[in-house]
């Protein structure tokens, strides 16, 4: 795709690599036969190729219209179109790019300003969340059916952790909101790995991965999120921690783009670099000690389970299949689910913002999920889970719950 960048952004890094993925596009379409927003919409601005060109004008200098930003706000950033697009266009970039420079000239207002504050201020502090959702809980009664709906009871997986100090170590990201919504899912994955020899350790310190803010218009507080992440961190792995274990597939695709994000970052960038390269979602970390883990399990018995897929696991990391196959080696039945590409609607704070489309798309993924009469729905990610559970008759589990409940 040809390009003529405005030179407000020509020459900037942000501009070079908006610039170079714009060219890999090639106006194929592929991408739009894969787009939950289009499949929903059909509206050709709904859907990646549509939004690249909003873009590309947008880079160009034409104006900013809350046409444009409507349609960019739509996007789910589920990445299922870059794992469709047959020339490896980075779409998500880009729209961080575009959505970057959206905000910048035309500044949000009045309820949506405040809507999106409110959320980059109160998710990513774990503290202050877990206060708030405290009170949540005791005024749910009291408070509208949709707000209600997503302050749900945590399972009843134990929260103990491991006591048993081993060689072979590893960090875990506690998070922002999951160690509130559900503790026990990090605790799960401990006593897991403590079974086949690696302690996990939680570094004082740590805690949102920047995700959220990054998508809430505040990309430079994103940045010094992952700084402090990073700087956390970096004692233990100069001590020879072995990896950065994610529970949460959304961290876990965030964490592994730290090197690119803070590339520039005279400071950080090589540190950077090392934490991306030791990021490893759970399932990574389990399935490659699969040799020492079956001969764990209890294979009989077994119950139905439906897994879904989070798309920042399949999409955004790259993971397929192999959460399943864990899962049916520890004896379980995996059901079949139609669509598994496509977007559950969570999508960070997007059942928020965009509650229609979000809602929308969990009915049909609940539809999906419990065709095959499950009785569980596995998951890889905090935000899907939540999501989920809360409008699911099924009980919704993250996925190394329920491997642990097959260790003999």
């Amino acid at each position: 795709m040809q390009t003529h960048l405005s030179d407000h952004i020509k020459h900037t890094e942000a501009g070079k690599e908006a610039a170079a993925i714009l060219r890999a596009c090639v106006h194929c379409g592929f991408c739009t036969a894969t787009c939950p927003t289009y499949q929903i919409l059909g509206d050709e601005l709904d859907g990646p190729r549509g939004r690249i060109y909003l873009i590309k004008a947008v880079l160009e200098g034409e104006p900013v219209t809350e046409k444009t930003r409507t349609h960019l706000d739509r996007c789910l950033t589920c990445r299922s179109c870059e794992t469709t697009c047959p020339s490896g266009v980075r779409y998500h970039r880009l729209l961080d790019i575009g959505r970057e420079i959206v905000a910048q000239k035309l500044p949000r207002q009045g309820g949506d300003a405040i809507k999106r504050y409110l959320l980059r201020a109160v998710l990513p502090r774990p503290q202050l969340f877990a206060t708030l959702f405290g009170l949540g809980r005791v005024a749910k009664p009291l408070l509208p059916a949709a707000l209600a709906s997503k302050i749900a009871e945590p399972s009843a997986t134990s929260t103990a952790w491991p006591q048993t100090k081993r060689t072979r170590r590893m960090l875990v990201l506690g998070g922002c909101v999951q160690p509130t919504m559900e503790p026990g899912i990090n605790a799960a994955a401990a006593r897991v790995l403590d079974r086949l020899g690696i302690e996990l350790v939680q570094a004082p310190g740590a805690g949102c991965c920047g995700a959220i803010r990054q998508h809430l218009d505040a990309p430079d507080a994103a940045l010094d999120d992952m700084r402090r992440n990073v700087d956390a961190w970096w004692p233990y792995v100069e001590q020879g921690a072995e990896a950065v274990v994610i529970t949460a597939s959304g961290c876990g695709a965030q964490v592994k783009e730290y090197g690119h994000l803070l590339r520039h970052d005279a400071a950080y960038a090589d540190k950077a670099a090392r934490i991306s390269a030791l990021a490893r979602d759970v399932g990574e970390i389990v399935l490659g000690e699969k040799a020492a883990l079956v001969p764990l399990l209890k294979t009989d018995g077994a119950a139905k389970v439906a897994f879904h897929s989070p798309c920042t696991l399949q999409h955004g990391q790259g993971i397929r299949g192999a959460i399943e196959g864990l899962l049916a080696a520890a004896g379980y039945t995996l059901t079949p689910v139609a669509d598994a590409h496509l977007c559950c609607g969570s999508a960070g704070t997007y059942s928020v913002l965009q509650p229609e489309l979000s809602q929308r798309l969990r009915s049909d993924k609940l539809a999906a999920l419990t065709h095959g009469t499950p009785e569980f729905i596995a998951t890889a990610n905090i935000g899907c889970l939540s999501h989920l559970k809360a409008d699911s008759e099924t009980q919704v589990l993250h996925w190394i719950e329920l491997l642990e409940r097959r260790l003999a």
